[in-house]
């Protein structure tokens, strides 16, 4: 019976030898993978890089020269806290009926307040 016990006892360690050696093929075939992916991916970045450039950044908007527009942005400069249209609009002399409820006069282009 023990002859029968050490002979199980070699095969299992036979056997679990050679699964050490089969993991240790299999771990070196995944790094292998692993490697070859990692190279895929930079490649595919590569490509879309030299193939696709970014795009121009868009142009500088034109603000309006108007001495209006010029009056208001310096009345929100100045400003300490948000402004209503009707405050920002009044010191520049324009009529702020444009900026009222369902009431308000229509506005006229180039009107000014009295």
């Amino acid at each position: 019976m023990l002859a029968r016990l050490e002979e199980r006892e070699r095969e299992v360690a036979g056997q679990a030898e050679q699964a050490r050696d089969k993991i240790a093929e299999l771990t070196a075939l995944l790094e292998g993978y692993g490697r070859e992916a990692e190279e895929l991916r930079i490649t595919r970045k590569t490509l879309l890089d030299l193939l696709d450039p970014p795009p121009p950044p868009p142009p500088e908007a034109k603000l309006p020269d108007h001495p209006v527009y010029q009056q208001i942005m310096a009345v929100l400069a100045a400003a300490d806290a948000p402004l209503r249209a009707r405050a920002a609009c009044s010191p520049t002399g324009i009529c702020g009926t444009q900026f009222g409820g369902e009431h308000a006069r229509p506005y006229r282009r180039g009107s000014r307040c009295a």
